[in-house]
């Protein structure tokens, strides 16, 4: 079959409408536990109704999305959960990280959280639920946060350059000011200066109240940004003597683990040099 040469105008759509489709995509998956109606989606993407709907009959079409018979809407499909499971084995930091993850659970009794950074946000790939009967549920397997906001991102972002953090938090200014109030670029500043200063982060509940956190950055053997490893719970568990001579020390001990894990990896994938 002959290939027909496509216009650069042809090109331009194309490529805006699977970034179109993968920006819904998206939208959905991180409501993956109540679905997505097609207005909140048509409000979320900025787009019209006929134009999300004929992107959603493509991702139902291609199995990446399905629509629920009782209320309409919609949520991921299983070609995506196909997707999702393959990535998740292929992902060295899911992979490596997950027996330490559920290990700082079970010795903590509190939620254990795995993040990495994306863009100018931070994603939640794994979470651990420990055996303490209270729960927070403010940072869910799936969560999608600007970063700075919670203590795993607050980890990543304070381990980032000085000039990095600006643009970011110049970037994320109106989003921060809209629906993070307590958290606004001159107090994320702040936080991440006593990020550095004690060698952790501390969400002291400025995201939901009574929900807080604590968070240590991850780094390849290079240096560079792995991703985060945090604690979650009540507001009554994260206070001293138990945070600083309990969950800090053991949050640190699994974290070390994590890099150890991946410095080895990372020398698996060392080129020899050439004499």
């Amino acid at each position: 079959m002959e290939l027909k040469a496509l216009s650069n105008g042809s090109t331009t759509a194309g490529a805006q409408s699977v970034d179109r489709a993968l920006s819904l995509l998206s939208l959905i998956a991180r409501q993956a536990d109540k679905g997505s109606s097609l207005t909140d989606l048509t409000k979320s993407c900025g787009l019209n109704k006929p134009t999300v709907r004929r992107l959603l009959l493509a991702l139902i079409n291609a199995g990446m999305v399905e629509q629920s018979p009782a209320n309409q809407h919609y949520h991921l499909g299983p070609e995506a959960y196909l997707l999702g499971q393959r990535a998740s084995e292929l992902h060295n930091l899911t992979r490596l990280a997950t027996r330490n993850v559920a290990r700082l659970a079970l010795s903590t009794e509190d939620a254990a959280c795995l993040s990495i950074r994306r863009g100018h946000h931070s994603l939640c790939l794994y979470r651990e639920d420990g055996a303490y009967p209270i729960r927070t549920h403010a940072l869910t397997q799936g969560a999608y946060h600007p970063l700075g906001v919670g203590a795993g991102s607050l980890a990543m972002l304070a381990a980032l350059p000085d000039r990095e953090i600006t643009q970011i938090l110049d970037a994320q200014r109106p989003l921060l000011e809209q629906q993070y109030p307590r958290l606004i670029p001159s107090r994320m500043l702040s936080l991440v200066d006593e990020t550095r200063s004690q060698g952790y982060a501390i969400n002291p509940g400025l995201v939901f109240p009574d929900s807080w956190g604590i968070g240590i950055a991850l780094r390849w053997p290079d240096g560079v940004l792995a991703g985060s490893l945090s604690l979650a719970a009540i507001q009554s568990r994260m206070q001293e003597p138990r945070r600083s001579q309990n969950l800090v020390p053991r949050l640190q001990e699994e974290a070390l683990a994590i890099e150890d894990l991946l410095a080895a990896e990372f020398l698996r994938y060392q080129t020899p040099a050439t004499p």
